[in-house]
């Protein structure tokens, strides 16, 4: 099997070689979005291990935190122990969710404006801008010959690379650990070994990501575009040029020589120059289209120039384009985002979400769980008695220390202690203390008459007495000799 081959002979290469992308910046009110959306995400990831909630004596005061060590997750006033985890399992779905919810609205314009990888790329060439300057510039620079002036360029760039991405992983590691604690034992080399590999691994992927691959990561190896891609038709908001109204193109002095012959597109490029991912948004949709709207920022900016309408290219559906290229006016932007796919995600969405809210209002912070001992399965007292041994495990999820009564109901002549106790003081219920935000095991020991049936369902429950009377029950079972034996 031969190798395809090039008009030349020569073997066809198997991957492209990667063209420099060297966004030149640009001012419009899609830009500015993007600078907030920018500036409130980067705030959130960076600052969020630092705000600080009051939980009590005997819990964490870091407002978000996955405690892996002690298995709990804290979100503010939340507190996820690992039996709950169907709540994250639940934020998981309205996460994926949303994403179809923003999809089917307004296109990818989660891509363009809030993915992490996104965020991280459009940080980095603001450094690139800062250091080298602007796209003119950078291109100079990058075909240049290595001067001591580039190299010097080069060092300082990198070096802001890796302190960005040096904070990006250390930032990452402060949500599993109290994070001023964490920061101390990190610069005094007291921290775990884990913590130091995480860093790392974290600080070369974003310096690599952000810093290099940048556009290739959205277009080779990113699963989201082609998924969106299925999800979206000719309804789907996205980022269009209006070829009926563009073409053909031609300079301004073409079209004031042939009127009514040229289109409004001048050829400039700067809707190419101003692309993250360095398509060609006139060329139709394409997968390398992020939505960022910055070609429309760059676009509108032109035509204002040159004195023609703006939104040649715009927010718009592909059979709004269509319409105007008819003569008609196209939807608005409130029946499109209303259309029965985007309300169906978000009637989904918000279900889950108000299910989620209600169920955890309505949890108790008192669990039991009650297991049978199976050896033995019984023991015959000499009084005639027979006795059954039980594991009880008592969940306190308050952060604070609880007195708690356990009881039992549907075993007549039965009474109950524990391993703390004796059965001279054995009764219908027992009290004891919990301390907070634990699971407390206790020997249970239950005493019934011995006559009766060999398997008998009966139900025990333990309750609150500090104020706070929910709790929880389970249903199990008392076992007695076969009749006969």
């Amino acid at each position: 099997m031969t190798s395809p081959e090039d008009l030349s002979g020569q073997p066809a290469p198997l991957y492209e070689a990667r063209k420099g992308v060297y966004p030149k910046a640009v001012n419009g009110p899609f830009r500015r979005f993007k600078w907030a959306i920018m500036a409130v995400t980067l705030a959130i990831y960076y600052g969020t291990p630092w705000i600080r909630w009051d939980r009590g004596p005997y819990a964490p005061d870091q407002a978000v935190l996955v405690d892996l060590a002690n298995r709990r997750f804290y979100m503010f006033q939340i507190e996820i122990w690992p039996h709950e985890f169907y709540y994250v399992a639940g934020l998981l779905i309205m996460a994926g969710i949303g994403l179809f919810l923003v999809t089917s609205a307004v296109g990818r314009a989660w891509c363009g404006y809030a993915c992490p990888q996104t965020v991280w790329t459009d940080l980095f060439q603001h450094v690139d801008r800062l250091v080298d300057g602007d796209r003119n510039a950078q291109v100079r620079l990058a075909n240049g010959p290595w001067t001591p002036e580039k190299i010097m360029k080069r060092g300082a760039k990198y070096l802001i690379y890796l302190a960005i991405a040096f904070w990006t992983g250390g930032a990452w590691i402060m949500y599993f650990a109290d994070a001023p604690t964490l920061t101390r034992d990190f610069w005094t080399g007291q921290a775990a070994l884990v913590a130091y590999g995480t860093v790392a691994v974290l600080t070369a992927t974003t310096f690599v990501l952000g810093g290099f691959m940048r556009e290739q990561v959205c277009i080779y190896m990113c699963p989201w575009p082609r998924i969106q891609t299925a999800m979206m038709d000719e309804k789907s908001l996205l980022v269009t040029y209006k070829d009926w109204r563009g073409e053909p193109r031609g300079s301004v002095k073409k079209g004031q020589a042939h009127p009514g012959a040229i289109g409004d597109c001048i050829d400039c490029n700067q809707c190419v120059a101003v692309c993250p991912t360095g398509i060609d948004i006139r060329e139709g949709p394409q997968i390398g289209c992020i939505t960022c709207a910055l070609c429309i920022d760059a676009c509108d900016g032109v035509m204002e120039q040159v004195g023609r309408s703006r939104g040649l290219i715009d927010y718009c559906t592909l059979d709004d384009v269509a319409t105007e290229k008819a003569g008609g006016t196209g939807q608005t932007i409130r029946k499109t985002l209303t259309r029965p796919r985007t309300l169906i995600y978000l009637g989904v969405w918000t279900a889950i979400g108000a299910a989620m809210l209600f169920s955890l209002g309505q949890r108790t912070r008192l669990d039991l769980a009650v297991q049978h001992e199976r050896s033995p399965l019984y023991v015959q007292l000499s009084d005639g008695q027979i006795r059954n041994n039980y594991t009880l495990k008592l969940r306190n999820m308050e952060t604070r220390p609880r007195r708690v009564a356990v009881s039992m109901s549907g075993l007549p002549g039965a009474a109950l202690w524990t391993d703390a106790g004796s059965r001279e003081n054995a009764g219908q219920r027992v009290e004891m203390a919990l301390p907070a935000d634990s699971v407390t095991s206790v020997k249970l020991f239950i005493a019934a008459p011995g006559a009766g049936p060999a398997r008998q369902d009966f139900t025990i429950s333990t309750r609150g007495l500090d104020g706070d009377p929910r709790g929880d029950s389970d249903i199990i079972q008392f076992d007695r000799p076969e009749a006969g034996q």
